[in-house]
């Protein structure tokens, strides 16, 4: 995540992006990029969040991986 904006890099999106397309020539406009990077960083930070508040729910001081594993399939359904 980037400086104080708080947000994933555009290079970084379009090289994760473009390890999923199945042809090579596909590309990715910058609205798409910017909108794309907004969307993951919405993501990271309901799920540390989440994390958080079920570390709380089970009086842990710090949140570990189980935290995550335990919240991520409902995160997964809400987007």
């Amino acid at each position: 995540m980037e400086g104080t904006g708080g947000g994933f890099r555009k290079d970084l999106v379009s090289k994760l992006l473009q390890l999923h397309f199945t042809n090579s020539k596909t590309k990715v406009g910058g609205d798409a990029l910017r909108l794309m990077a907004e969307l993951l960083t919405i993501f990271v930070v309901e799920a540390a969040v989440r994390s958080v508040r079920q570390a709380q729910a089970e009086d842990l001081a710090l949140v570990d991986v189980d935290q995550l594993e335990k919240v991520l399939p409902q995160l997964l359904l809400d987007f």
